[in-house]
C-alpha cells in the first residue's frame, strides 16, 4: 500500500501553493484544515512544526515544512508526474536556482515591500536581495526567457515562483509589468491550478457560511 500523503493547511495562507503543487501530482492526499490562532500554535500541530504555520506535509513517517521544500519534494517523490528536470540534467540547475530564487530572494523582497521595509543603497551588499528593483527585473528576465521558467518544461518552480507572482500582482506587492501579467495567466489557466483554487476557495466558502 502506497504512503498516506497528508496535507496540512489553511485556505487562506501559502498552503495554496502545496495545494496546487498536489494537484500537478496527482496522487491521493488528505486535507487536514488548520485554523489560526491556538489550533495552529497548540502542542500537537506543533510537532509536526514547531514554527507554528501552515503548510505541512506528511508523506507516510516524512514531515516537510516550508512551501519550496514540498514543492521540491513532491517531484522527486513522484518523477512520474514530470515536474522536475531529472537529476545529473542541463536543466536541474536553473531549476534548482529559480525554484530557491523564490524562497530566497523573491519572498523577502516581496515581503519588506509589503511592510514599508526600505534597505538604503548603501546597505543592499547586507541584503540577499539587493534590492526591490534587482528582484523584478530579474524576475522579469526569468519568465520572459521561455514558455516557463526551465525552458519549455513546467516545473515545480514554476508552481512555486510563478503562485508568488500571481499573488504579488492580485494583491499589488509585486509591480504589474506586462511579462509578469502574461506569465501568471500562462500558468493559472492549467487545469491542476484551477482545481486547487476551486478547492480552497469552497472550503472559505464553507468556512464563512458555518460562521454565519
Amino acid at each position: 500500500m502506497a504512503e498516506e500523503l497528508v496535507f496540512y493547511t489553511n485556505p487562506q495562507s501559502r498552503g495554496r501553493i502545496v495545494r496546487w503543487m498536489l494537484e500537478e501530482v496527482g496522487q491521493p492526499y488528505r486535507t487536514e484544515i488548520v485554523g489560526f490562532g491556538p489550533p495552529m500554535k497548540g502542542a500537537q500541530y506543533k510537532a509536526l512544526n514547531p514554527m507554528g504555520k501552515v503548510p505541512v506535509l506528511k508523506h507516510g513517517d516524512m514531515i516537510v515544512t516550508e512551501c519550496a521544500a514540498i514543492c521540491a519534494y513532491l517531484a522527486d517523490a513522484f518523477p512520474q508526474a514530470g515536474l522536475a528536470p531529472a537529476p545529473g540534467s542541463k536543466e536541474r540547475g536553473p531549476y534548482y536556482r529559480w525554484l530557491f530564487f523564490g524562497a530566497g530572494p523573491t519572498e523577502a523582497a516581496v515581503t519588506n515591500k509589503a511592510l514599508g521595509v526600505e534597505v538604503p543603497k548603501e546597505r543592499t551588499g547586507m541584503v540577499g536581495y539587493g534590492s526591490f528593483a534587482d528582484v523584478m527585473d530579474t524576475l522579469e528576465a526569468a519568465v520572459t526567457q521561455g514558455e516557463y521558467l526551465v525552458g519549455d518544461r513546467f516545473s515545480a518552480a514554476d508552481v512555486y515562483l510563478g503562485a508568488q507572482i500571481g499573488w504579488g500582482l492580485q494583491f499589488g506587492s509585486m509591480e504589474r509589468r506586462p511579462a509578469f501579467e502574461a506569465y501568471a495567466a500562462r500558468i493559472q489557466a492549467r487545469p491542476a491550478a484551477i482545481r486547487a483554487n476551486e478547492i480552497d476557495n469552497a472550503i472559505i466558502a464553507e468556512q464563512q457560511k458555518a460562521a454565519q
